[in-house]
């Protein structure tokens, strides 16, 4: 480190007193001797957070400081500069211009640093300051997850070694001790880690011809993670130590394998449940990531004050079945352990039988099924009757003979919970009778059948009001929940943050559809009644459907009509049934009958003209960085001076006509500008000349919002560009 440098920053700390002198000294003195930056200490003991510390350093050694966050970076520059040279020297490239380039740092690099990487590069260094954080993220996004361990392991050629590794691992691996050479264990251990610290609750490791596809399932949307195209070249080393980890057999590449794992992030204890199956081009994993050890808790599943009461009422009944119901992935588990967590007392015995065990309950006998030595769900329930349980959980009833058995231990004075995979809870009483169940059976066994989903939650920080949104939401909101006043509703949505990731959403809740087998339910299910009748008498007795819960979640800005529109099944098997829904909601004696009637749940009105449907292409809401240089008609000579400086913006809406983003410039309607647009996980931008076509002013954000449209973009990339829009 410079001491002339230090002394300077020094100074300015301690004339501005945010610190004082002796602390001072003693944290340059202490990272002198550790060879480390003396942010975090100095950040330690004052009241500043980084930024604030680096805008004063800035400021002191006359350099910029910039949020790399706001900023977008040419990709052509990670051609320039190898990965091997940026994260040895940690440092991200920014700009390079006139053979200056450009460099963020954490903290300013001494002469003989940079006359190091001037030496490397060939080109002059002007340095700039960054948050830590921020430039290994950027790290990660231009150069790819893991890229410079795979140039470290490529230089030392030892990824053979890794790849044959045989040696037994520890039960529980603490993958924030990585190793100090670079191997394919240490690849691995990234690839979680960062599946973790982005919230992800699976890995999808897909190999293709000639690519390897890495995606991160995040509240419950895939998203692709940039790696490095190296990567291809790792494929089998890296499922060798998965395998490893899982105690699989890492020699057999034929068949399917499923195993599990324990690993340590922090003070965190992870289960890996991992799946292998085979492809023409590899072998295809998926890595589910759960935590040991789980708080559950029915107030904190989602549920309004009046469905926790029924879930309350139900969890105390002395025998019966309930059943959740619901695709895989919607959260049936999860809720299940929450009922169990309720009433896991000392005076109650629970056994569950679960494939596969996902969280490990104390105080809970569980269960996990073995096909390959015949213990099935049938055979455990038999088992279990003989420990005598007072509470049983059944982890899904997929055949007749474990519906019986259920039913049957239901009937003899035992609580039963069990998952059905079905569309909706009327469904799960036509699903057991398709299987065979007598419906006499059903009826008088089942207590309750509970249809759920997962919803996407609206981002805290980024969260707004949607004056976008299209009135006929608003008034299918009307139709199918009665809500009285139509200017009342508010519909919010998220901007895009850097706490989201620019999606949005940050975490996920439920909406549920509870559906209580009652007298007159039993009677139309021994009778063989359809779901749709029993869906219709079910409504008719107040129960509140999926899509009526979610519209309850938008009024409570808890998530967004999209989202709802997009999980929860249509409720158009109950079009026409006008004397089953005037009965079903109660209306106000001065509210003349049968004005919420209409639309879905009464006669079918005009369709209403919708702007979107007159679109050539599909649009959407989506934050992507653009660059863009204005064409200057004045200019004469060499076509890049024909341009003004290139500017950076991110886009806010975006078709494969044009797109809409904010501009600190005002430009007149007409002006012809060379557009730049960088697609998330694309190796190749989408470049072409646009027209700008409208122009609104931001008055409380002093810039402009410009709208353009493509001019002479080919028709492959317009292809392209569709392509991802409606993957979106």
């Amino acid at each position: 480190m410079d001491k002339k440098t230090n002394e300077i920053i020094a100074q300015a700390l301690i004339t501005r007193q945010v610190i004082d002198a002796e602390k001072v000294q003693g944290c340059f003195a202490q990272a002198e001797q550790q060879q480390i930056s003396p942010v975090p200490g100095l950040i330690q003991c004052s009241n500043l957070n980084e930024e604030q510390l680096l805008n004063i350093i800035a400021e002191a050694l006359h350099i910029a400081y910039i949020d790399l966050k706001m900023i977008s970076i040419d990709k052509t520059l990670a051609e320039k500069v190898p990965v091997k040279i940026a994260s040895y020297y940690s440092f991200v490239p920014v700009r390079l211009e006139n053979r200056t380039l450009t460099i963020a740092v954490s903290y300013p690099l001494d002469v003989k640093i940079q006359d190091e990487i001037r030496t490397h590069l060939g080109f002059n260094i002007e340095i700039t300051l960054s948050c830590a954080e921020d430039v290994k993220e950027m790290l990660k996004k231009y150069y790819g997850l893991g890229a410079d361990t795979l140039e470290k392991i490529m230089s030392h050629k030892s990824y053979d070694a890794a790849g044959s590794q045989t040696k037994e691992q520890e039960k529980v691996e603490d993958l924030e001790a990585l190793p100090e050479q670079a191997s394919v264990i240490q690849l691995v251990n990234q690839i979680i880690l960062e599946a973790y610290k982005k919230r992800a609750t699976d890995i999808h490791i897909e190999p293709y011809r000639n690519k390897i596809r890495l995606r991160y399932r995040i509240d419950g949307i895939l998203y692709d993670a940039n790696v490095s195209a190296e990567i291809k070249n790792f494929l089998t080393p890296i499922l060798s130590r998965i395998k490893i980890m899982s105690k699989l057999n890492i020699v057999e590449h034929r068949v399917p394998q499923d195993g599990r794992a324990v690993v340590k992030v922090q003070d965190q204890t992870l289960d890996l449940r991992v799946s292998f199956i085979p492809t023409p081009h590899g072998e295809s994993v998926v890595i589910r990531i759960l935590p040991t050890i789980m708080l559950f808790n029915l107030d904190r599943l989602g549920l309004i004050k009046s469905e926790l009461e029924i879930f309350q009422d139900l969890i105390k009944k002395p025998h019966g079945i309930i059943f959740l119901t619901g695709p895989t992935g919607s959260g049936k588990t999860t809720t299940l352990y929450a009922c169990l967590s309720c009433i896991n007392t000392s005076k109650r015995k629970i056994i569950t039988i679960e494939d596969p065990i996902e969280y490990e309950l104390e105080g809970i006998t569980q269960i996990q099924i073995t096909p390959e030595v015949g213990l099935s769900f049938a055979r455990g329930l038999r088992s279990m009757l003989r420990h005598d349980p007072d509470v049983m959980m059944v982890g899904e009833v997929r055949d007749l003979e474990t519906a019986e058995i259920a039913i049957r231990v239901a009937l003899t004075g035992h609580l039963v919970f069990s998952t059905l995979h079905t569309n909706d809870a009327a469904s799960g009483i036509t699903r057991l009778v398709d299987i065979g169940v007598e419906p006499y059976l059903v009826a008088s066994s089942v207590e309750a059948f509970i249809g759920q989903r997962l919803i996407r939650v609206i981002c805290k920080h980024c969260k707004q009001e949607d004056t976008n949104a299209l009135p006929g939401v608003k008034e299918q909101i009307v139709r199918e929940l009665g809500h009285e006043d139509i200017n009342q509703i508010k519909i919010y949505h998220g901007k895009g943050c850097q706490a989201c990731n620019f999606t949005g959403f940050y975490g996920r809740t439920a909406i549920y559809e509870i559906l209580l087998v009652d007298e007159e339910i039993k009677r139309i299910v021994a009778a063989k009644a359809s779901s749709d009748q029993i869906k219709r008498l079910a409504v008719k007795k107040n129960m509140r459907t999926l899509r009526q819960s979610g519209w309850l979640k938008v009024l409570e800005g808890t998530t967004t009509p999209d989202e709802i529109l997009r999980v929860s099944p249509s409720d158009e098997s109950l079009t026409g049934d006008s004397e089953v829904l005037a009965e079903s909601k109660p209306q106000p004696e001065n509210k003349p009958k049968g004005r919420i009637l209409q639309g879905v749940f009464g006669r079918p009105q005009p369709k209403k003209p919708n702007p979107a449907d007159y679109r050539v292409y599909a649009r959407i809401d989506s934050k992507v960085y653009v660059r863009y240089k204005v064409f200057d008609p004045k200019a004469k000579g060499k076509e890049d001076k024909a341009y003004t400086p290139e500017l950076a913006a991110i886009t806010k809406d975006m078709s494969a006509g044009g797109v809409r983003f904010n501009s600190p410039e005002h430009l007149e309607v007409g002006t012809i500008v060379d557009l730049n647009l960088e697609l998330p996980d694309e190796e190749k931008s989408i470049q072409c000349l646009a027209r700008v076509v409208r122009v609104e002013e931001i008055v409380a954000n002093k810039n402009y919002d410009i709208a353009v449209c493509f001019l002479d973009l080919p028709n492959a990339e317009r292809a392209r560009l569709n392509r991802y829009i409606l993957r979106e």
